[in-house]
């Protein structure tokens, strides 16, 4: 599709408008490497969002680098070795071995990439207010290379403006050193990441995206990028709307997964009403309702991060976003709720606490993956510690190593359980499930632990009453 025949976002005034045969020589330039696959595509950072998108584009014969300041994950690249459990092995040595796809932990030679993707972190300071030092960094050394035709496109999800008031001002610096413009030269958008781990019906090429760009032409050449690799695209009318429907999709489900935490802690003091029947009931109502279930806490980049961003930037509007914080709370103290659980537990069996010996199932943050970013498990297990717990152990068949901070400002590595057999359940006076993974035997758990804490409720089909009696079901009624 040639970019003057693109289809046009709503403008600033509302109004519908085709894209003008008269753009930039850049921009023509620029859409005509596009569709040819002639473009170089930059991706810059190469973790769970940036390697699948750089992937994507090798597979459709684009030149590809990866960026990452981390050498050791550069080089295992280069090697053809894959780093990322939804992505095949075979398919990343084949596009290595080819040339299509390489990477390089800096930015030299970056002159000749058309288009950037920024996939860095976004993390939140300790105060909670949104941390943009790796934006900042990778636009900076963007700019140093900035030239005509090049694309820049921030993925990496954050508070509305940042696009346009962190990145935009960085690149307008240099800019103006080189006499280029915004929209006639280089092109500044953003399109917000849809990426979930573990899900193999969802990809990176049939998820659909959303883009705003800074102008009408820098959403068109967005548009036209993406269009190369995604099924579908939704333009919108600028960044800042882009940013913004990011946070909506995951406070959608932060309050929705507060509210069923908070009505499951509610079932556990009313007694003999379980939330999770509660959820499945409601689910036969074919309209007007959607289901959420219970759990130890929010885990991932995005869910448990992004409600800190739209609080901060309220207060900078003198707003205060009292249901979304609220919703945030609730999520952030689940852990305690689950390790309440646990001491419980513990507590029914003739040992001290200081003595008892606690088996983490699954530190991962949700099923079936190995990313443990902000996992509620490291939450459980620093609680679990500050009780005086110390025999401490996890078994997770996704995470090969999983270390918890400490009070001093380090950290500690966990001990892992390598295979869980029935002697090894035995072992421990409480296991907590955190994370339903496949891998683990429910009848296996549920006939061998001496007492489990069910998180997530993984042993729902167990059903004999004497190894009920062991279960305590988060959010199941039963107290």
């Amino acid at each position: 599709m040639d970019l003057e025949t693109a289809s046009s976002p709503l403008s600033s005034n509302g109004s519908t408008s085709a894209a003008r045969a008269d753009q930039s020589a850049a921009a023509r330039q620029l859409a005509q490497r596009l569709d040819a696959a002639q473009a170089t595509i930059g991706v810059v950072g190469l973790g769970y969002v940036g390697l699948p998108l750089a992937v994507e584009y090798a597979e459709q014969a684009f030149d590809t680098v990866g960026i990452d300041l981390d050498e050791g994950r550069v080089q295992q690249l280069n090697a053809g070795a894959n780093y990322i459990e939804d992505l095949d092995d075979d398919t990343i040595r084949q596009l290595v071995e080819e040339g299509r796809l390489r990477g390089t932990a800096n930015f030299a030679g970056s002159d000749e990439i058309d288009v950037f993707y920024i996939c860095v972190p976004t993390p939140v300071t300790e105060t909670n207010e949104p941390d943009t030092s790796y934006i900042e960094s990778a636009a900076r050394s963007i700019a140093e290379h900035l030239r005509p035709g090049q694309l820049i496109v921030l993925k990496s999800t954050t508070y509305p403006d940042t696009t346009e008031g962190v990145v935009q001002p960085i690149l307008e610096e240099a800019a103006r050193e080189k006499g280029l413009e915004l929209g006639e030269d280089y092109f500044l958008a953003h399109s917000p990441e849809r990426i979930d781990p573990g899900n193999d019906e969802y990809t990176t090429a049939n998820t659909p995206v959303v883009a705003g760009g800074a102008t009408e032409t820098c959403t068109h050449l967005t548009k036209k990028a993406l269009e190369q690799i995604v099924a579908e695209v939704h333009a919108v009318s600028n960044p800042k709307v882009a940013e913004m429907e990011k946070l909506l999709e995951n406070i959608f489900r932060s309050v929705n997964i507060a509210l069923v935490n908070e009505l499951a802690q509610l079932c556990d003091r009313i007694g003999d009403v379980s939330m999770w029947e509660v959820i499945q009931a409601a689910a036969t109502k074919p309209f007007g309702f959607m289901p959420f279930y219970p759990g130890p806490g929010l885990g991932g980049h995005c869910i448990p991060i992004d409600p800190h961003y739209l609080s901060w930037l309220a207060r900078k509007h003198d707003f205060e976003t009292s249901f979304i914080t609220l919703s945030a709370r609730i999520n952030e103290g689940m852990p305690f709720y689950v390790v309440e659980s646990v001491v419980e537990a513990i507590a029914r069996q003739p040992v001290q606490l200081s003595e008892a010996s606690v088996l983490v199932l699954g530190v991962a943050f949700k099923r079936n993956v190995d990313d443990t970013r902000h996992s509620p498990a490291g939450t459980i297990i620093k609680l679990l510690r500050e009780k005086d717990i110390d025999n401490i152990h996890y078994h997770d068949p996704h995470v090969d190593s999983f270390s918890v901070p400490t009070s001093e400002n380090g950290t500690l590595d966990i001990p892992a359980v390598e295979e869980l057999t029935p002697e090894v359940l035995q072992q421990y006076d409480a296991t907590v499930i955190v994370t339903d993974h496949d891998a683990f035997d429910p009848h296996q758990v549920a006939e061998h632990a001496t007492s489990i804490v069910d998180t997530r409720n993984a042993l729902e089909g167990i059903t004999d009453p004497a190894l009920r009696e062991k279960i305590h079901l988060l959010g199941g009624g039963e107290e």
